[in-house]
């Protein structure tokens, strides 16, 4: 039976599942062509060298999770919005933690220039705190605590990093609530 033919698509996808199922710093060329079942120098058909495949695992990760976050909060506002932004962001950094490393891989400005991922995260992000009336430069610092946040939390509990007898789930509710409290009365702080 002749073997499929690898599209740079495929290849790229393919990387990122693996990606999430070894981690994304363990990502490797070898790795990925044992996955897929050819020799290592058939991947360069499609790809410049392992920098480049990381890039373009980085880009799909940003488009995956601009794609999920925007439909979590398409709709909704401020508290609800906020839930299922939050409930997202932890669902993908936690599922998908190959992938979540992939989103902070430094990517080229040219790259970034051709990819809207980025962007409509951005877009998201001050979507979800129109609700909540904030203006610059307390936009700013509103997605930078609401990322630093979520970002905080879900890398420790991808690291198993909470250790205590309380449920992660109650403490991931009481930070969101408490994201919400803090936007919700950001003029008073």
């Amino acid at each position: 039976m002749p073997r499929e033919r690898i599209t740079p698509d495929a290849l790229v996808s393919a990387a990122a599942d693996l990606a999430d199922e070894i981690g994304f710093e363990k990502l490797t060329l070898s790795a990925l062509a044992k996955r897929l079942g050819v020799r290592d120098a058939s991947l360069y058909t499609h790809i410049r060298g392992l920098a480049n495949l990381r890039e373009r695992v980085a880009l799909l990760a940003l488009t995956e999770w601009a794609d999920a976050l925007g439909a979590a909060v398409a709709g909704r506002a401020r508290y609800d919005a906020l839930i299922a932004f939050a409930d997202t962001y932890r669902a993908l950094a936690t599922g998908h933690p190959g992938r979540y490393a992939a989103t902070r891989y430094p990517v080229s400005p040219e790259a970034l220039t051709a990819s809207t991922g980025v962007a409509r995260i951005v877009e998201v992000c001050y979507a979800l705190l129109r609700g909540y009336d904030l203006s610059e430069p307390d936009a700013t610092d509103a997605v930078r605590l609401l990322r630093s946040t979520l970002h905080g939390f879900s890398d420790l509990e991808a690291t198993n990093g909470f250790t205590a007898d309380r449920g992660v789930d109650a403490s991931w509710r009481r930070a969101v609530d408490t994201l919400h409290h803090t936007l919700a009365n950001w003029s008073k702080i």
